[in-house]
């Protein structure tokens, strides 16, 4: 007999490895958010098995509900994750393997499954708004379902039952989401893979449907290439350009003026107002790793088109601080005409080390006064650049935060990427769903303000030496853990096709606007004592590491949004 789950949405199914059985009947949410479960099956040789989805003839969803289907594909991993020095035990495993990773669309009505390995279809409910009367357990999403031996097909010698699960609306709206959460877009890896012209009507027709799959999955902030991001590139190297404004340059007088124009700027910001982007964030104003260059700038000069700025560029120097002198205000006062200004956030080099002090100290001085009615933030693991007061709204690496958090730093945001790889919570593919959706109870704990991280379609290899295809190399060459640069994929016709690690980032974002929920009626002692009560004492290094915990957690907030009415 084929063998068929109903399964929560924080395990990973392997199709070539039993999960663990742990059936759910049960789902809760708020009105306003997605839920999701899995549908786990394996087929013996020889057998048809047939699954009508809930949707079709008398299979009908319930009306306060939207449904979406997705087939879960592995993909290779190749650095699963960092040698024993740099990990910990709350990994699935350590090894190369094929890994559960991408959402493949699924619009069929019936699922018929292969035989002889485990697959799995994911299944999004979006819990609309308006409430409707239902049973106490909730109302049914019902699975029909059809199986034979393959022989016996034709004959109509068919086994068929029902397999239910209840999808219960609490009757408590959910609150929109404060925390700005970023992660950045890469334009450039769009048009590489799918081979298209920059800013092609073929390239922003990519560029929407992944800002749309973003701002869906919980991403309220997207990073603007107002020119190419100086990010993750060789020194010396260049990245695709990108850049959406465009420059004419002219000698007056011995000196540069520069005239700009952003009719490009203005339809990508357009395109993030659409599809629900609250926040934009400026493509970073100097090289990474200490700003000591100007970012590649395009510019056109006697009707030809030249590369002005770029590694050869001294960051301090006055041809560049003339360009910026006269670049930020213009762009400032396009931000203004967008009403975006004040929601717009500035950067001027990534990642410094505190070898690099000297040569961001001059960079940002240089357009201090610049950006003096502006807001400016940069990620940093350091607490010297924040102390001597260079960068006043630090992000900071999860595992370097606690003198943040001691310190109090308002409006505090954190960050992971490759290097936080032991300890605290991260999305590579070898680690476990659990791992990465924590976050959100550690955000509302923190009380932090913002969330970045740096890979949402990074297509490239380490330092953007090669392109990749991310169906087939998903460590960036080797370059880190499977998983770190990306948690989108560039699916067919040019749509943006999820990850279940993107799925339980959102999930995570719902945690922490359901606490939030529930902070204005009970108060924020009373929030933080159930969280103790329930995950124990939870930091960015320690919190409960298996899924049904968080699960228990979660429908116990509901419980009580619920009792609350």
């Amino acid at each position: 007999m084929a063998e068929i789950f109903l399964m929560d949405s924080l395990q990973k199914i392997f199709s070539q490895q039993r999960p663990q059985q742990g059936e759910i009947k049960i789902l809760t949410g708020l009105k306003g958010e997605t839920v999701s479960f899995q549908l786990v099956c394996h087929v013996q040789k020889g057998e048809c098995v047939k699954i009508h989805l809930p949707g079709q003839g008398e299979n009908s969803v319930p009306d306060n509900m939207e449904l979406e289907f997705f087939r879960v594909m592995e993909v290779p991993t190749g650095r699963s994750c960092y040698d024993e020095d740099n990990r910990d035990d709350n990994y699935l495993f350590y090894d190369s393997r094929m890994c559960p990773d991408v959402l493949v669309p699924f619009e069929e009505n019936v699922w018929e499954p292969e035989e002889e390995c485990w697959q799995t279809l994911w299944v999004r409910v979006g819990l609309k708004d308006e409430s409707v009367r239902e049973d106490a357990e909730g109302q049914a999403l019902s699975f029909h379902i059809e199986m034979c031996e393959k022989q016996a097909e034709e004959s109509g010698h068919m086994f068929s039952w029902d397999k239910n699960i209840f999808v219960r609306v609490i009757d408590a709206q959910l609150p929109e989401q404060k925390l700005i959460h970023t992660e950045w877009f890469h334009c450039d890896c769009l048009a590489d893979y799918y081979q298209v012209p920059v800013f092609s009507e073929e390239h922003w027709e990519a560029i929407e449907s992944f800002i749309r799959l973003a701002a869906d999955r919980g991403v309220n902030m997207i990073l603007i290439p107002v020119f190419t991001p100086p990010l993750d590139t060789a020194v010396g190297g260049e990245r695709t350009t990108v850049q959406l404004t465009d420059i004419v340059e002219e000698d007056r007088n011995g000196k540069s003026i520069y005239h700009f124009s952003f009719e490009k700027l203005h339809r990508f910001i357009g395109i993030c107002k659409n599809a629900g982007i609250r926040y934009l964030e400026i493509a970073h104003l100097f090289t990474q790793w200490g700003a000591e260059h100007a970012p590649k700038i395009l510019v056109e000069k006697n009707g030809e088109k030249i590369r002005r700025f770029g590694w050869d560029t001294d960051a301090a120097g006055e041809d560049y601080r003339n360009f910026l002198a006269q670049f930020l205000p213009a762009l400032k006062e396009e931000l203004k005409k967008e009403d975006m200004l004040s929601n717009t956030w500035f950067h001027i080099s990534d990642e410094p080390s505190e070898n690099q002090v000297e040569s961001y100290k001059k960079a940002a001085e240089g357009v201090k006064d610049l950006l003096a009615d502006c807001h400016v933030t940069d990620a940093l693991s350091s607490f010297r650049f924040y102390e001597e007061g260079l960068v006043k709204h630090p992000v900071v690496a999860s595992n370097h935060i606690e003198p943040f958090l001691e310190a109090k730093v308002p409006g505090l945001w954190t960050y992971y990427c490759c290097s936080q790889a032991k300890d605290v919570s991260n999305r590579f593919m070898s680690m476990p769903l659990a791992r990465t959706r924590i976050l959100g109870v550690q955000l509302y704990l923190g009380k932090l303000a913002g969330f970045l991280h740096w890979g949402y379609n990074f297509y490239n290899t380490q330092y953007s030496l090669e392109h990749i295809n991310p169906f087939q190399v998903t460590d960036a060459g080797g370059g880190f853990p499977s998983g770190d640069s990306f948690v989108a994929y560039p699916g067919e016709g040019r749509k943006a096709w999820p990850s279940i690690r993107l799925e339980a980032l959102a999930q995570a974002m719902y945690d922490l606007r359901a606490l939030c929920l529930l902070e204005e009626k009970k108060g924020r002692e009373k929030v933080c004592g159930i969280i103790e009560e329930e995950l124990g004492n939870v930091t960015f290094s320690s919190y409960p590491k298996d899924s049904a915990t968080l699960l228990k957690f979660r429908d116990r907030i509901n419980e009580l949004l619920e009792e609350l009415g």
